[in-house]
């Protein structure tokens, strides 16, 4: 892990991802058909938004910075990071088998989390990310 980087802790991660899962659930029952892409959407790019942070870490006060940097999630890390839990909400889809697919698929990712002492998921192994709490070590943000 980077020094000077405080990983967040499991619960806060939890706890936001929960939060971002329920805004993209209500996207999705609101608009049904549009709002299931615009939440698979939200759920790739979220990350690299408002400088690392999606709506649910801004609410628990962590963010996701590059790990050779320091610096704040880039759209395309965000979309590298977020590929595997978009891939379990498109298998979600697939009838009889989808769900069972998606919690497959979240149960690795948490697994992987658990087991690195680095609180890297595989998502953040692929983009080369971390989550932390607070401000990213560097002040410094990405040019758009």
């Amino acid at each position: 892990m980077s020094d000077g980087l405080k990983k967040a802790s499991l619960l806060l991660r939890v706890f936001a991802k929960a939060l971002d899962f329920i805004l993209i659930a209500l996207v999705t029952e609101m608009v049904p058909k549009a709002g299931f892409y615009a939440g698979l959407s939200y759920l790739l790019i979220s990350d690299g938004l408002f400088d690392g942070r999606s709506i649910g870490k801004r609410l628990m006060g962590l963010r996701v910075v590059s790990t050779a940097a320091g610096i704040p999630c880039s759209m395309k890390e965000s979309i590298v990071r977020n590929a595997p839990l978009g891939s379990g909400l498109l298998l979600y889809r697939v009838p009889l088998i989808g769900w069972i697919l998606t919690v497959i698929i979240l149960a690795v990712e948490f697994l992987i989390l658990l087991g690195s002492k680095d609180g890297m998921r595989l998502g953040d192994e692929l983009a080369k990310t971390l989550v932390i709490e607070g401000t990213p070590l560097k002040n410094e943000t990405r040019e758009p």
